[in-house]
């Protein structure tokens, strides 16, 4: 259990957390087991690429790990290793775009490294025609929100895909609670209007 100047945080990391700061790596290891999927995905979502999700999520354990001793408990360690991804997503892309001039995200191109893209419908599940038409539906709502502001994508990925309350967005990219609600409705805005041009109303 955590404390700060207003409400206990109840951390069910916390044990592991101080098992980390006392030298026990194998502490570290569970902790990395267990959020390695949803930190991948974060970073994905963020940066669009497989190769730097992959690099980005990598270098969020290692930052967090090496940081451990900087991590005052403010929030969760979950929170806090989000907020590290973030930002290291973050800063990935801006790298990624100096580098070369590219498209955000093609509509139509396949997912890189996306293992659960394959159509191989159960027997008794949707027909494959159905199943096609799911995943082209994913993947132009990836384009969309891929191309979206990496401001705007920041807020939206962190509320409607890893389902963080406004308060933990706020503290994590460091906006007022008011400013990450007007990002969000510009930025569910601005998918919409992408939908519509991609695949109608």
């Amino acid at each position: 259990m955590l404390w700060n100047r207003k409400t206990v945080i109840i951390d069910e990391d916390a044990e592991l957390v101080n098992s980390c700061r006392a030298g026990d790596l194998s502490a570290f290891e569970v902790l990395v087991r267990k959020y390695e999927k949803k930190i991948f995905n974060l970073a994905f979502r963020v940066v669009g690429e497989h190769e730097d999700a992959a690099e980005v999520s990598q270098d969020a354990f290692v930052s967090a790990y090496r940081s451990l001793d900087r991590f005052r408990g403010d929030s969760t360690f979950s929170t806090w290793l989000t907020t590290i991804t973030v930002n290291l997503a973050r800063n990935r892309l801006k790298q990624s775009r100096t580098r070369k001039y590219r498209e955000p995200c093609s509509l139509d191109a396949p997912i890189s490294g996306c293992e659960d893209c394959s159509i191989d419908p159960p027997s008794n599940g949707p027909s494959a025609l159905q199943q096609l038409e799911q995943e082209e539906l994913r993947q132009r709502v990836r384009g969309c929100v891929g191309a979206l502001e990496p401001a705007f994508r920041e807020v939206l990925v962190l509320r409607d895909l890893e389902e963080h309350s406004y308060g933990e967005i706020g503290s994590m990219l460091k906006l007022a609670e008011g400013t990450v609600k007007s990002r969000l409705s510009r930025a569910r805005e601005a998918v919409r209007d992408c939908l519509k041009r991609v695949v109608g109303e």
